[in-house]
């Protein structure tokens, strides 16, 4: 199968994809679309993505949205090696792990949404920032206790899951705007211990074709 994937390196949500399909050994196209100049707005764009949002998974006989739903398609076109547990308690928690950055961390940090904060509130680049650290920080509190309870070495179990594939680009995040981390040593733990892997690696913003660190 043929797999063409359309992101920004900078993207968190294409950084989750890019870190499944390394898990799997998946083989992939990149088309990158610059979220900066609106290029992921464009007409021809959006007839695959009528949102106007990256990531999008083009197979040979789908196109494929969000994030989420792209994760569980790998996980379940490419099952090895699984990204879920076995048992239905522990997937249900796995996908609260991730869910908890996909629904309420991400969304709301978001490049449309800062950017309207800018243009539409009036918002300066401290309010701004305030208002990443706070949403971040909301959920990262809630996610040490998780991983503190159901982790062992990664956010869930011996083993990376699409919690890992959430995790380590939220933290990237964070990282980027400065968020104090020291009150999260279970979920950074969980997130280093994830970054070590060649595969995590290999799917950082840095390492992608269209990264520009300027």
């Amino acid at each position: 199968m043929s797999l063409t994937l359309h992101g920004y390196w900078r993207s968190t949500t294409a950084y989750r994809v890019r870190i499944a399909l390394a898990l799997k050994g998946v083989a992939y196209e990149r088309v990158a679309h610059d979220l900066r100049t609106g290029a992921q707005r464009e007409p021809e764009y959006r007839t695959l993505n009528p949102q106007g949002l990256v990531p999008t998974l083009e197979t040979d006989d789908a196109v494929l949205t969000q994030s989420p739903a792209i994760l569980e398609w790998i996980d379940e076109v490419y099952p090895d090696p699984p990204l879920l547990p076995v048992g239905a308690n522990d997937r249900a928690i796995v996908r609260a792990i991730a869910a908890t950055i996909a629904c309420d961390i991400h969304p709301v940090n978001n490049l449309r949404i800062l950017n309207a904060l800018r243009t539409e509130f009036g918002a300066d680049e401290a309010a701004v920032n305030r208002w990443i650290v706070r949403w971040i920080g909301d959920g990262f509190a809630a996610l040490e206790t998780l991983i503190a309870r159901h982790g062992d070495g990664f956010a869930f179990g011996p083993t990376p899951t699409i919690a890992d594939c959430h995790l380590v680009p939220q933290v990237y995040s964070a990282e980027r705007f400065a968020v104090d981390l020291s009150p999260y040593p279970h979920l950074m733990s969980a997130a280093d211990k994830a970054r070590a892997l060649p595969a995590f690696a290999a799917a950082h913003p840095d390492r992608q074709p269209d990264a520009d660190r300027a």
